[in-house]
Order: C-alpha cells, then sequence, then structure tokens
C-alpha cells in the first residue's frame, strides 16, 4: 500500500511472515516502510492510499475464493475514489495438462525441482518445490487457489473496483490468449 512519504508517497505492507516484514524494514528509501502484521483479507490500515497492489501471485496464496473476493473487499477499502489495486499473477497453466493428468513438471535444473499438482475442479495447487543446497535438499511446499483473469475481474465488482487495465507484463505487453502471466489495474470510480 502506497501514500505520502516515500518518493512522496507513505509506504506500508501487511504481511503475515515476520521475516518478510524484517526485510521490509530494511529496505532503503527516505521513509522506513511501515510493515504490519495482518491478513491481507481483513487487517486494516489508517488511513487512505493510492495504490495497493499484490505482485507475484500473492493472491493465489488466498486458498478459498471468499478470501480473494475478501482481499479485493479490503484493498477497495483502502482506497480513496480513483485510488488502484494491481494485481501481478500467473494464468493457470492447466491448458498444458493432457486430459487426465494433474500433475506439471516445473522446473529441473542443479538447483532445484519444482511440479505442481492440480485439483481442476477446486482450482487448487499444491506446489513442490526442492532446493539443492550444499548437498543438502530443502523442500519448500505451497498451497494455493488460482483463478483466471476473468475471475479476478468478477472478484472486483463487489468491491466496486473496475478493470481498468491489463498487460502480460510490467512493460506494457499486451495481454493476449497466450500471455503467461498478467498485470491487471482495477480502479476504484
Amino acid at each position: 500500500m502506497v501514500d505520502e512519504g516515500y518518493f512522496g508517497e507513505r509506504v506500508a505492507c501487511i504481511d503475515n511472515s515476520e521475516a518478510m516484514r524484517a526485510r521490509m524494514r530494511e529496505k532503503p528509501g527516505p521513509e522506513r516502510i511501515e510493515a504490519v502484521t495482518g491478513d491481507m483479507a481483513a487487517a486494516r490500515l489508517d488511513g487512505e492510499f493510492s495504490l495497493v497492489y499484490l505482485v507475484f501471485n500473492t493472491i493465489f496464496n488466498l486458498t478459498t475464493q471468499d478470501g480473494q473476493v475478501a482481499c479485493f473487499e479490503n484493498a477497495a477499502a483502502h482506497l480513496p475514489k480513483g485510488g488502484r489495486f494491481v494485481i501481478e499473477a500467473r494464468v493457470p497453466e492447466i491448458q498444458r495438462l493432457p486430459p487426465g493428468q494433474t500433475v506439471l513438471p516445473w522446473r529441473a535444473d542443479p538447483r532445484g525441482m519444482s511440479y505442481y499438482v492440480y485439483d481442476v475442479v477446486a482450482q487448487r495447487l499444491s506446489g513442490q518445490h526442492y532446493h539443492f543446497i550444499d548437498g543438502r535438499i530443502e523442500a519448500s511446499p505451497t498451497e494455493m487457489r488460482y483463478a483466471w483473469p476473468a475471475e479476478l475481474d468478477l472478484m472486483a465488482r463487489p468491491a466496486g473496483l473496475r478493470l481498468q487495465d491489463r498487460h502480460a507484463g510490467w512493460r506494457r505487453e499486451p495481454f493476449t490468449a497466450l500471455s503467461p502471466s498478467h498485470v491487471s489495474v482495477y480502479a476504484k470510480p
């Protein structure tokens, strides 16, 4: 969330991970970043912010549709008229799954390997990530609920937000049927 302070704006983050909040507090800049403990679908900060954003699939960390809708509502509650809510996320890769298959290999290289197990009925995926570090294997599992861009657009409506723009990336590449990710900008009229 951004408003006066950093680059002329106040910058705050909501995270339920102490390690991530500590990293945010270490960021350089003219102002320290306000790092608050909480659930992004429910935590409230004082004041309004001209910009609220979730990057790198963060919306998918909320593992229910209700939680994702609540996140849109919480973001909108922090925005003044004309404020923006920006989401960066992958487009679900399930079109790469052959019929009946649920496992999608993601990466395999000298540093590690990853794969995803999809439940296409519940729109959930379990990610299994293994990192090879100094002769050991470190596991890093993830649980997510994926959503198509059109579903995110519908989640925005009850929150009073409307899709303003969508690109395939941060350089404003055109979003197409083949885009693997999107940056979607929702505005509060």
